[in-house]
């Protein structure tokens, strides 16, 4: 368990410093170029995956309800899993999904108090005067962005041919990053971490 925390800890501390820096130190849409293939570009992300929104304010506070709940049930399958001598990948795994979910929820359940929204060049202010929103209504902070290939797809490509196409096109964060990690060691070593029992 202790190894499970130190996991949790690390990750949830590099993906709000990295957050908090953003922030404080970005204008919204704001895209520095790292490489060809990777840039640092703010958004945030009021919704699901991809930006998906659904239901407006109620949609919103649902969401990070369920959140909730499925945050709880993740930390009950990783206590049961330590207390239960599961392999090390399963702790692993459900330690960075656990993690990434936390991450998140913190952006949605206190961001939305702690930091104001700016216009144009300005970046935002902690624990300011007038806070962008309210409790269960922050926004996720996304800045990790790899368009590895820019281009139009052939034309012989049903629907989508002939069309600007750019592939990754997902804007992420570092608890994204853990989640799919977490899910991609279930996925690959799925036989360790869930062995049959004799």
């Amino acid at each position: 368990m202790k190894k499970a925390i130190s996991i949790i800890i690390l990750v949830l501390l590099i993906d709000q410093i990295s957050k908090f820096y953003i922030k404080t130190n970005f204008f919204y849409g704001e895209d520095v170029v790292v490489f060809d293939w990777f840039r640092i570009h703010f958004i945030e992300n009021n919704g699901m995956a991809w930006g998906f929104e659904f239901g407006g304010k109620s949609g919103k506070l649902f969401l990070t309800i369920f959140r909730l709940f499925a945050i709880t049930g993740i930390g009950y399958w990783l206590y049961i899993s330590v207390k239960n001598n599961a392999h090390k990948i399963l702790v692993v795994a459900i330690s960075l999904i656990f993690a990434g979910a936390m991450g998140n929820i913190i952006d949605s359940v206190f961001y939305g108090l702690i930091f104001d929204t700016p216009g144009g060049y300005n970046t935002a202010t902690v624990f300011s005067d007038e806070p962008y929103g309210s409790l269960f209504f922050g926004k996720v902070v996304d800045m990790l962005y790899f368009p590895i290939w820019n281009g139009d797809l052939p034309s012989w490509i049903p629907y989508f041919g002939g069309k600007p196409f750019t592939f990754f096109n997902a804007i992420f964060n570092v608890a994204d990053t853990a989640i799919s990690t977490g899910v991609g060691l279930l996925i690959l070593f799925n036989k360790k971490a869930f062995p049959k029992e004799a």
